[in-house]
């Protein structure tokens, strides 16, 4: 084979995913005796905080660890985000390496989830030693993969708690939206810019349906996306992780932010102590970091939208708006109860 066919081999590899550059078996699951290793030298109670992206996954964060035992870091995405954690032994030559007979560190076993779950739990556990905290977490939305990441954190952790934030998908695409506005506009196609143009010089046409914040394709895909997401997550996380798995609102969390809180840390584990936090939620949940950074971005917009508000959609969403949710996302909305019924 010549250098150039090589090139050009490994060209087409990286753009169409050649399967001979992955591993040939699929990873084993860690054994009782590995889990038992873990628990000695990472002895921290580990929970993983998912949801859809814009659903109050980084309020969530911010509320847990108030308590005086938990700690809870972002965005490592182990199992929610390409390449994803698995991708450190997703080779052949690594698997070869983890798999070789002369190898006796591996017990002739495949080492590949041992060293999955040792970087995971170094990363967490050494941000929690320096803070002197028993309980240790990471929060990673997601939008696109839904399952999965469901299947790939249980593969790893097994013995892990999950909790799964839901906000209703109207709102998640109201605030979707703005995102794209202020944080991706130079990636906004023509008739998305048109959009942003006439919110930026007349956004008060936008109230009351007048005009849609959205394609109609863009709308689609959120809405799609939001409903296959729950449903995935939901069922794969009540399936595998059962009594280890808490699911709840972002809603019921704005309304009563102390009583989720408590729910959550007995959860996980955590002794009593939402009294003497109650002030320090209460100022948690008044201050809006995110919000702040987004208005410094995008000064003209940030007055137009109250940030992490339940209920933005019923003054934006026009008719055509709500047809097409309601035609994409399904009975989601009565599942989760936001909504009795399909008329709405």
């Amino acid at each position: 084979m010549t250098l150039k066919s090589r090139i050009l081999a490994a060209a087409r590899a990286v753009s169409s995913g050649d399967a001979r550059l992955h591993r040939k078996t699929p990873i084993p699951a860690l054994s009782r005796a590995d889990l038992d290793d873990f628990h000695r030298f990472f002895p921290r109670t580990k929970f993983f905080i998912l949801g859809h992206a814009r659903s109050g996954t980084t309020l969530l964060m911010r509320l847990v660890r108030l308590h005086p035992e938990v700690h809870c870091d972002y965005q490592a995405h182990f199992f929610t985000r390409r390449p994803l954690l698995k991708s450190l032994v997703d080779s052949p030559a690594v698997e070869e390496w983890l798999t070789r007979k002369s190898n006796r560190w591996n017990h002739g076993k495949d080492l590949s989830p041992v060293v999955l779950r040792a970087a995971a739990e170094f990363i967490m556990e050494r941000d929690a030693a320096r803070l002197g905290k028993r309980i240790v977490g990471d929060k990673s939305p997601s939008s696109t993969i839904h399952g999965q990441s469901v299947r790939d954190l249980h593969h790893i952790f097994p013995d892990a708690r999950l909790i799964y934030i839901v906000r209703d998908g109207r709102d998640v695409a109201i605030s979707e939206r703005f995102r794209n506005f202020v944080e991706d506009s130079r990636f906004l196609g023509r008739r998305d810019r048109g959009i942003l143009e006439r919110l930026r010089h007349d956004p008060e046409s936008f109230v009351g349906g007048r005009n849609s914040l959205f394609t109609e394709e863009m709308l689609e895909r959120v809405a799609h996306g939001w409903a296959t997401d729950l449903a995935e997550v939901d069922s794969e996380a009540r399936r595998l992780f059962r009594r280890n798995y808490l699911v709840l609102r972002y809603e019921d969390l704005l309304e009563q932010p102390v009583r989720e809180l408590e729910r959550i840390w007995r959860f996980l584990g955590a002794k009593p102590n939402s009294r003497s936090l109650a002030a320090r939620i209460r100022a948690e949940m008044d201050s809006n970091p995110d919000g702040e950074w987004q208005a410094r971005r995008g000064q003209q917009l940030s007055s137009f939208l109250t940030k992490g508000r339940a209920g933005n959609w019923q003054s934006l969403f026009n008719e055509r708006d709500r047809d097409v949710f309601r035609a994409a996302s399904g009975d989601a909305l009565q599942r989760w109860k936001y909504e009795r019924s399909v008329n709405w």
